[in-house]
């Protein structure tokens, strides 16, 4: 159920391949001796591809290097310098959502229309495929929706849920489900939580509140926090991240709507700008469609 990632990545990158590798492809054939001008014109397809400024500055500086290091002469040789240096940036590491032990609790947070109701169910799939014993909090409870957008998942996932009512306190929801959690020996507990960042003093007095019960109910469970970002924001997902990190610590990152976007290479910006690893890509509408994000795998595609 959950095989050729590498296929649908390399599917899911077409609009993004087009703006980028395409273009430098297009552009390296240009070119006869490699020259400053080879170098602004990379930065300038960087910067385009949503790769932002500073982190295409960094690369180009870093593909000089290369192109000095190896002796490369043939203009079209750079590209296999950039794949290099590209791998490096997103480090060697691939993402994983297994639990480093059990019982693990993972709160996940990102605004809302960004995807995350739609990651928890499809991370709740993968795990429960994994052999995992998987319960959902739904504690949004704010989103009008989110409890029944998250009980669907839920019964496509074949997980169970724990809801209150809408507007209901998120953090009783998260006693209650920690109480489940504990009762049917559940190994992951996935907490949907609020997404309403425009707010930062009441999200972090709410993040404060859930991860308090945390502490007092389960404290020997291992914690995940997991940021949702949607790739089609490009830049603004950086930005966004960045605001998150100032209400609280993040552990990783799940990368949505990957295939719908020409941005692809903000993957690339947020790993050097943020450094937090990118656990999870979406790649597809279905069940199936989010995995683990290989960084290698994630430069063979996009090339």
């Amino acid at each position: 159920m959950f095989g050729g990632f590498f296929d649908k990545l390399k599917k899911g990158l077409t609009k993004t391949r087009d703006e980028f590798t395409d273009k430098i492809s297009d552009m390296l054939k240009l070119y006869v001796t490699i020259d400053d001008d080879l170098y602004d014109e990379l930065e300038e397809i960087l910067v385009t591809s949503d790769v932002g400024v500073e982190t295409s500055m960094d690369i180009i500086d870093k593909v000089k290097d290369k192109v000095k290091e190896k002796k490369v002469k043939d203009p079209l040789l750079v590209k296999d310098c950039l794949k290099e240096v590209l791998v490096d940036i997103l480090g060697g590491e691939e993402g994983s959502i297994k639990p480093e032990k059990t019982p693990e609790v993972v709160l996940v947070i990102g605004v809302n229309g960004a995807g995350k109701t739609t990651s928890i169910g499809k991370m709740s799939a993968k795990l429960k495929n994994d052999g995992y014993k998987v319960l959902m909090a739904a504690a949004d409870t704010f989103r009008a929706a989110a409890i029944d957008q998250l009980e669907v998942w839920s019964n496509r996932a074949g997980v169970d849920i724990i809801r209150h009512q809408e507007g209901s306190d998120p953090a009783a929801v998260v006693f209650d489900a920690i109480q489940a959690a504990k009762a049917r020996k559940t190994e992951v507990l996935i907490c949907d939580t609020a997404g309403r960042l425009h707010n930062k003093k009441n999200l972090m007095d709410e993040l404060g509140k859930i991860n308090r019960i945390i502490d007092r109910e389960f404290g020997d469970a291992h914690r995940e926090t997991l940021l949702v970002l949607d790739a089609t924001t490009g830049q603004n997902a950086v930005q966004q991240a960045k605001q998150f990190m100032e209400v609280c610590p993040i552990d990783g990152l799940i990368l949505t709507k990957l295939d719908g976007t020409a941005k692809g290479g903000v993957i690339i910006s947020i790993k050097h700008i943020l450094d937090i690893p990118v656990k999870l890509v979406g790649v597809g509408e279905g069940i199936e469609d989010m995995q683990e994000f290989n960084p290698k795998e994630f430069v063979e595609a996009l090339f």
